[in-house]
């Protein structure tokens, strides 16, 4: 069946229909990674996008779930050049074309990706439209793709309750933006007690676990929107509790420290983007999925500083706040682009707990997790 992109600027691709057959409109943005795409159709982050894949051959390893993010497909439609449908992996267990169905996602393959992304690229980020009606009126559908607009998404994909995922070590509190799970995995493999909350939940309830840390997750758009939750972090911020934060948890402990986000021409969304540690000057290939960045002209510098700045355009990719035992990321430490080169972070916040813990007069119930 024939399928249909028709973006904001009346450009039109045409190419065969993946996936659900209904139509959606969207924000289109492109994601250079070579491999992960099923780790890319599960990313929270990507509620209210849907998504480019530049690499030109898609699904040739299959699907296998236990790689998910989580437990569903978020992007709103998905774009490639040629999708494989014959699977060689002997950990497949499905294939992309079965799963886009499944979860009811819309797409489309055999265009043109690379002119595609060119556009984005020059154009910038935009608005676009998937459907396989070949009988469409840009001139009836143009306001409609134009006026689109992406709300509420962190509502969308928090999780609806507390989640206690038990462990003998320190006790973590994770804020739901959008988690991935495998920041949850890289807290429990730490022998991390987990607490997982909504969102939008009260500082005080946080406060209430008696936490050794706080971790702020990853998630989608725009920071800004998020007022309530900034006013809780800045509760948490004002406390003694180690916190670290990561994407959208970055931008918004920035915001809530006075700090101001802008909207990018058209992100970064890969699994080869170069981040430089300002301590030592050395460079991490960084998995990264964000459409907005913390404005360092804007960073108090008696309340934070610069610790990572990304080597292609120097926008800033991480902070570390001066007096507290918090430090955020803008890149996700807990993917595998390099493959584990930024992993350490991990190790840095647990012994970053395990220092406060220590300090406050506790004891470490589980004494093999100090790093």
């Amino acid at each position: 069946m024939k399928a249909f992109l028709i973006l904001e600027d009346g450009t039109v691709f045409s190419g065969t229909s993946i996936g659900s057959t209904r139509e959606v409109i969207s924000e289109i943005v492109f994601n250079t990674s070579m491999t992960g795409y099923l780790e890319i159709l599960t990313d929270p982050s990507y509620a209210g996008q849907a998504v480019v894949m530049t690499y030109p051959l898609i699904g040739n390893y299959g699907i296998c779930y236990k790689d998910m993010e989580s437990k569903t497909l978020w992007p709103d439609g998905y774009i490639v050049r040629e999708l494989s449908r014959i699977p060689s992996n002997f950990r497949s267990e499905d294939n992309i074309q079965t799963i886009l169905e499944k979860h009811q996602i819309p797409g489309i393959c055999g265009i043109d990706t690379r002119a595609l992304t060119k556009i984005l690229r020059e154009k910038g980020t935009m608005n676009g439209m998937i459907t396989t009606n070949e009988n469409y009126c840009f001139e009836e559908v143009k306001e409609k793709i134009k006026t689109y607009t992406c709300k509420d998404v962190v509502k969308k994909v928090t999780c609806k309750e507390k989640t206690l995922l038990e462990c003998k070590g320190l006790r973590v509190a994770l804020l739901d933006f959008g988690a991935k799970e495998n920041i949850v995995r890289s807290l429990t493999k730490r022998r991390c007690e987990v607490i997982i909350y909504p969102a939008e939940t009260k500082a005080e309830e946080i406060f209430a676990a008696n936490p050794d840390g706080i971790m702020l997750s990853n998630g989608p758009g725009d920071p800004k929107e998020c007022v309530s939750i900034i006013k809780e972090i800045k509760k948490l911020y004002d406390s003694d509790i180690p916190i670290f934060a990561i994407c959208l948890g970055h931008q918004l402990m920035a915001l809530a420290t006075g700090a101001d986000t802008h909207k990018m021409k058209y992100g970064h969304r890969g699994g080869n983007h170069p981040v430089q540690d300002l301590r030592t000057g050395r460079v991490y290939i960084s998995s990264q999925n964000h459409g907005y960045v913390v404005n360092k002209d804007t960073i108090d510098p008696n309340i934070a500083e610069p610790s990572f700045i990304n080597v292609n355009d120097k926008t800033n990719e991480g902070l570390r706040y001066l007096g507290k035992d918090i430090f955020t990321v803008q890149f996700h430490p807990e993917a595998c682009p390099g493959p584990q080169d930024t992993a350490f972070l991990f190790d840095r916040f647990v012994n970053m707990m395990v220092v406060s813990h220590l300090d406050k007069g506790g004891t470490i119930r589980c004494p093999e997790i100090m790093i």
